[in-house]
């Protein structure tokens, strides 16, 4: 093995590692950040103070990271878990001490035959496991979105009900 880049991506150690699509890699460090890197460029982090106000900086940690293309899964010290889109970072789904403890680590159910059983109608499916013993399955409901069909029918709607409406404002309009 040889190596092929070097960079300071935390201060302190590096509790996870991820690697994503496009040769992004996702990374848990003890100071308190969780950070997607292309190359050694920064792309978007977060940081509890940011992400989740009215919660001290110093009481939680990103402790496991998994980045499955569309979403970021993670675990922290305190036992919370929570789903990120992969490329924004926007949170999708939290649970405030999901585990009694120390979330060990993550990993997003594969897209097989039997990981689709196990998702049923939900858009993903995270497995949490954790000091307490435990296991837990987090299922991250389907988003709600307009068919492209519908929304092209909205616009085109739009369109015509603004042209009527100019021509009652300006009668010699068209």
């Amino acid at each position: 093995m040889k190596k092929t880049l070097e960079f300071k991506a935390h201060d302190g150690e590096i509790e996870d590692i991820a690697l994503g699509p496009d040769n992004k890699v996702v990374t848990a460090g003890r100071d308190f950040q969780c950070c997607v890197w292309q190359q050694d460029q920064l792309v978007t982090g977060l940081r509890w103070h940011e992400n989740l106000p009215g919660i001290p900086d110093k009481a939680y940690r990103y402790q496991a990271c998994r980045d499955s293309g569309t979403f970021l899964g993670l675990g922290t010290v305190t036992g919370s878990v929570a789903i990120h889109i992969a490329f924004s970072l926007q949170r999708l789904y939290y649970v405030k001490e999901a585990h009694g403890i120390v979330v060990t680590d993550v990993a997003f159910v594969p897209e097989s035959r039997p990981g689709r059983e196990l998702l049923g109608g939900h858009e993903a499916a995270l497995l949490s496991v954790a000091v307490d013993s435990r296991c837990k399955l987090h299922l991250l409901p389907t988003r709600r979105s307009l068919p492209v069909w519908l929304l092209l029918l909205l616009c085109a709607g739009l369109i015509v009900a603004t042209i009527l409406l100019l021509q009652l404002a300006f009668p010699g309009f068209l």
